[in-house]
């Protein structure tokens, strides 16, 4: 961490499209290589595939979606006395929404449908309705937090709260 000064947090502009910061954010999690213009392509077409094909609110079932892949706990593993024990912990609300973003995408990457805009179709429909592989991985890393709740004490070993 560097003793000079505090990091500015970059200014994210709102979508063109919707208007919506968590939607810019997302596109920026989609982009690879620097191609913002194909990266707003394959969401705003997964965004149109999803109200022709589902007949929903694009911009309600993506935001449902991402809130509904939130996670509120997670496991850090944390070495204490030689032996790593995976401590369960609160996940605060930019790391949910990143891990949800990530999850999303990776679960959109392993479907089986043709292109990548189909995918992110499919999967933000499923995951709006608690349902996927982004809401799997969700459903998984609550599982292990809650079976690891008797590290919890050995959170203070951990380096989170330094």
């Amino acid at each position: 961490m560097s003793r000079r000064r505090a990091a500015t947090a970059r200014v994210i502009v709102p979508d063109a499209k919707y208007g919506s910061y968590l939607i810019s954010k997302f596109i920026n999690y989609v982009m690879r290589e620097g191609k913002k213009a194909l990266a707003e392509k394959i969401v705003y077409s997964a965004l149109d595939r999803m109200q022709s094909k589902y007949s929903v609110d694009p911009f309600e079932s993506f935001n449902t979606a991402i809130s509904n892949v939130k996670p509120q706990m997670k496991v850090t593993s944390v070495r204490v006395g030689g032996a790593n024990y995976q401590v369960p912990g609160m996940v605060g609300e930019k790391e949910a929404t990143a891990l949800s973003f990530r999850w999303i995408l990776a679960a959109a990457l392993k479907r089986s449908e043709k292109t990548m805009i189909e995918r992110l179709a499919a999967e933000l429909f499923e995951a709006a309705n608690n349902r996927g592989g982004a809401m799997q991985t969700r459903e998984n890393t609550h599982k292990t937090a809650e079976s690891n709740r008797a590290f919890a004490h050995l959170a203070k070993h951990s380096n989170a709260g330094r």
